[in-house]
């Protein structure tokens, strides 16, 4: 009996993440981490922080899917590639969330710069679309993300990310909407190559400071263990990921304590 109650307190409490346009990300390991993922660098920092890009210096590409609190119409389909160049480093990315007559879609395109030896900036321009089933046509809107991030320490580094400081929005035929910027402020310490925790402040230009924490610790070479918490409402999430040759996996699990269980999963190539 209670099930119905969760699924339409799942289908409400999406369309209000859908109405204040939250902003995505991809990748099991952020999600196994509370996506406390800011400072920290991999194939997914083109739905992070894009300044973390230049802290790679091989080709990677990556296909992740989570399907929210297991229901299929709020299941999110995300890819990333990554290309180091002399000039500097590109990321793509795109995502899908949704199915049927719902979607929602966002296409970025990444530059990344090592600025000096402990700085680095990035920029990113977005192309987001919604599609929904009263309307034949789709609504879009163009803005973009900064970042940057220093490294304090061998172990310690900064990062700092904005998604639409601009407030761009979708223009409805009733109204035109400004959707909230999203800024994030964080940092990890690496205690060695083992063992890594991570802490991470997020604001909506709209709602409270969410606090965001995930620590990281590898047992065996190359097998990863990945806890974290975050809150208001607080989430629990783990994860672990294991690693052959060029390619990587990583499982997520986050536990909300109305709705239930997210599962997601991504699979990434490394250019060795």
């Amino acid at each position: 009996m209670r099930k119905p109650f969760y699924i339409l307190l799942a289908f409400f409490s999406s369309l209000a993440a859908l109405a204040s346009s939250q902003n995505y990300t991809g990748g099991a390991r952020s999600a196994a981490l509370s996506n406390a993922f800011v400072s920290v660098s991999d194939t997914w920092s083109t739905f992070h922080n894009q300044a973390t890009l230049a802290l790679l210096n091989q080709f990677s590409a990556g296909v992740y899917y989570e399907s929210k609190y297991g229901l299929d119409e709020f299941a999110l389909a995300a890819s990333s590639v990554v290309l180091p160049t002399n000039a500097g480093t590109f990321g793509l990315s795109f995502y899908q969330f949704g199915k049927g007559t719902f979607k929602e879609h966002k296409l970025g395109f990444a530059y990344s710069k090592q600025l000096s030896e402990r700085f680095n900036a990035a920029v990113q321009f977005d192309y987001q679309s919604q599609h929904m089933p009263e309307n034949a046509n789709a609504f879009s809107f163009v803005t973009f993300e900064i970042g940057a991030t220093y490294q304090l320490t061998e172990q310690i580094t900064v990062g700092a990310h904005t998604f639409n400081p601009v407030k761009n929005g979708y223009n409805y035929p009733e109204e035109k909407t400004k959707l909230p910027a999203v800024f994030r402020l964080g940092a990890h310490y690496a205690f060695d190559e083992h063992v890594l925790v991570i802490l991470e402040t997020q604001k909506e230009s709209n709602r409270d400071v969410v606090v965001k924490s995930g620590l990281e610790f590898m047992p065996l070479q190359n097998l990863a263990l990945r806890f974290g918490i975050s809150g208001r409402p607080v989430q629990y999430t783990a994860g672990l990921g294991y690693n052959y040759k060029n390619i990587s996996t990583d499982i997520a699990f986050s536990y909300h304590g109305n709705l239930g269980f997210t599962p997601a999963v991504s699979i990434q190539y490394h250019l060795r």
